[in-house]
């Protein structure tokens, strides 16, 4: 299975608001590169370009988008890096 039918299983898996708000990610990612890469590592939904982008994963109580240089971008609000133990994510 390719990778963009495997994130259309995980989206229909979660089969709840999670399914919704996983969906509405997909389409903002897709848009703002349209030539974003969907991929499927480490079971998951992962998005390239030139490298990995971000991840988006669905989890019991959240949905949590990973940016893998996410800890280089500006967070004037300290709303996404704030206590993240990782050094580059």
């Amino acid at each position: 299975m390719n990778a963009s039918k495997l994130i259309d299983k995980q989206i229909a898996d979660l089969g709840d608001w999670r399914s919704k708000v996983f969906a509405r990610l997909r389409k903002l990612i897709n848009a703002a590169d349209p030539d974003i890469i969907e991929d499927w590592k480490w079971n998951t939904a992962v998005w390239n370009r030139d490298g990995m982008v971000c991840a988006v994963g669905g989890f019991k109580d959240h949905v949590k988008v990973n940016f893998f240089k996410g800890a280089f971008l500006e967070d004037p609000h300290g709303l996404f890096n704030a206590g993240l133990e990782a050094k580059a994510t």
